[in-house]
């Protein structure tokens, strides 16, 4: 055997003792293309409070179940679903990389908790409020600011037109987008047509916050005894910073169908990465 040969044999030998070696012991083997994110790689946390302190929904439980669903589908964030609202405290939140409220009435919790929530937002970290999450904490003022409005009544209950204002928002760039036969991806009008509760707001202004989608008042009865808002703006959804965070609410999701809807689902994955500024 030349000595040439008998190099080429050792060196793969030696090549094959290291690869076993490194399977023994759990580390990866890099062959050369991309391995992808890590797979133990930590995904950013969301604590999904659903206390009733009010009304409670009974699409809650649904909710719960696709909220943490889209999450680990999408490999996004992982979520904790609870109504227990002791987890809203300094010590509690420390885990946490954003807080979604689907909630409602004056939830149980001592002032310092509300001033560890507000610093927690504060401090660059994210809040989503859903739905009945504006039919909360009336009797808390900076609450009421945080969100940007309070509920105040719902006139429709119906099929209507939303008006996408602001498409380039990751809440809303996906929301009208579909895959054509041919494999293109099309960006549709700027509009969408849903059947769901329908809020209007009050303490609400478009200077303290930037929409992006409200109410088309064409699909709608404006004449209806429960409309109060005279100058037929209903904002639908919006978003605001808060000190070094970001506040993100959303009006639509109370009828099942809709946390089923593919376009609702893109909105919130959307909605709660901006919110982690992600």
């Amino acid at each position: 055997m030349s000595k040439q040969i008998l190099l080429a044999l050792l060196g793969t030998a030696v090549t094959a003792m290291l690869l076993t070696s490194e399977r023994g012991q759990g580390h990866p083997i890099n062959t050369g293309g991309s391995t992808g994110d890590p797979i133990d790689r930590a995904r950013p946390n969301v604590l999904y409070l659903t206390h009733s302190a009010g009304f409670k929904h009974e699409v809650l439980p649904l909710s719960q179940k696709i909220l943490k669903e889209i999450g680990e589908r999408t490999h996004a964030f992982e979520v904790t679903a609870t109504d227990d609202c002791s987890l809203l405290s300094r010590e509690g939140l420390k885990k946490y990389d954003a807080v979604v409220f689907y909630t409602t009435g004056e939830l149980p919790i001592s002032d310092e908790q509300k001033a560890a929530f507000l610093d927690f937002i504060k401090s660059g970290k994210g809040f989503v409020g859903i739905h009945s999450a504006t039919d909360t904490f009336y009797k808390w003022p900076e609450y009421g600011e945080l969100i940007g409005g309070y509920f105040d009544q719902h006139p429709w209950h119906q099929e209507v037109t939303i008006n996408i204002e602001d498409q380039r928002h990751p809440a809303t760039q996906d929301i009208n987008i579909h895959q054509e036969r041919h494999g293109t991806v099309v960006r549709s009008e700027k509009n969408f047509k849903i059947t769901d509760e329908i809020y209007q707001f009050k303490d609400f202004s478009r200077s303290r916050v930037h929409v992006l989608l409200s109410l088309d008042v064409n699909s709608v009865d404006l004449n209806k005894p429960a409309v109060h808002r005279t100058d037929k703006d209903f904002a639908i959804a919006w978003w605001r910073k808060y000190g070094k965070g970001r506040v993100f609410y959303t009006a639509l999701g109370h009828r099942p169908e809709v946390w089923q809807d593919e376009r609702f689902q893109q909105h919130l994955i959307g909605a709660v990465r901006w919110a982690m500024g992600l």
